[in-house]
């Protein structure tokens, strides 16, 4: 997220491909890195960040490696050696028993629509991944000083969101408010959830919204903190993006937002997992 002198700014971006998006499968908590692919993503995200010459004050993380490693990769490009907040209530969604499956197979086996349910739904929770599971985060070691009832045994989105999205509000809102400007470096769903609440989507709204993975999304507020405009920085990649736009002249792709449009593109897969 970015501040800037004519009002607000802010800069959210997902991770860059991680080994297990590279591979298909469900991700969830897993603390899993970048592939090569993700680490190219978080450098030339920090290129064209770096190409606004916009001082960042405040970074932040979730805890997993992969948003970790992004964040560093892009402090490196624009030389800034200053501290990040980690924080696990930015982390992706727990995706309970699916856990560690592959997205294809489980299609075949459960069908793709009710994939597409778990993945996109508002409020559809996967059965809770079994406490003994290797996978799950009790017994992930980054997360032993989070308390146990904090850690979830599965998520919906609406879960991810109201941890998100309460985080939000307790740690970063009045950062903004006090003119700092704030870069996010979160997951798909996690984005997904602060997007819904900063563009004000609605349950049925929010399953059109992609979000790619290593692309900056900027977004410029208004001294009461509302959105005014925001774009994809990489604007090559983002013409294969989902794009929001208050000015689009492609009516019939968009959807209305409070003045504002959700501009559907032909994409390969989308963040999350």
């Amino acid at each position: 997220m970015l501040r800037s002198l004519v009002g607000s700014e802010m800069c959210i971006r997902d991770s860059g491909q991680s080994e297990w998006n590279l591979q298909k499968k469900f991700t969830g908590w897993v603390d899993v890195d970048l592939t090569p692919e993700g680490k190219l993503e978080a450098c030339k995200a920090g290129e064209v960040i770096k190409s606004t010459n916009i001082k960042i004050d405040l970074f932040f993380s979730s805890y997993q490696l992969r948003a970790i490693n992004t964040l560093k990769l892009i402090k490196n490009t624009i030389r800034n050696n200053s501290e990040f907040t980690k924080a696990w209530e930015l982390n992706e969604r727990h995706y309970g028993s699916l856990t560690g499956l592959n997205k294809d197979e489980m299609k075949k086996k459960l069908g793709e629509k009710k994939i597409h349910e778990f993945r996109r739904s508002w409020d559809l929770r996967p059965e809770p991944l079994n406490k003994n599971n290797p996978y799950h985060p009790i017994n992930i070691d980054i997360y032993k000083d989070i308390p146990k009832e904090n850690i979830p045994d599965t998520e919906s989105l609406k879960d991810t969101y109201n941890r998100v999205v309460k985080y939000f509000k307790n740690k970063i809102h009045h950062e903004l408010e006090n003119e700092k400007n704030i870069l996010i470096s979160a997951h798909g769903n996690s984005v997904r959830a602060l997007c819904k609440f900063l563009f004000k989507l609605d349950e049925k709204q929010i399953p059109m919204l992609e979000i790619p993975t290593g692309n900056p999304l900027h977004i410029e507020l208004d001294k009461k903190l509302d959105i005014e405009k925001c774009r994809y920085l990489d604007q090559e990649r983002a013409q294969d993006c989902l794009l929001y736009t208050s000015d689009s002249a492609d009516e019939g792709l968009g959807v209305d937002i409070g003045g504002r449009r959700i501009i559907k593109k032909k994409r390969g897969g989308g963040g999350g997992g």
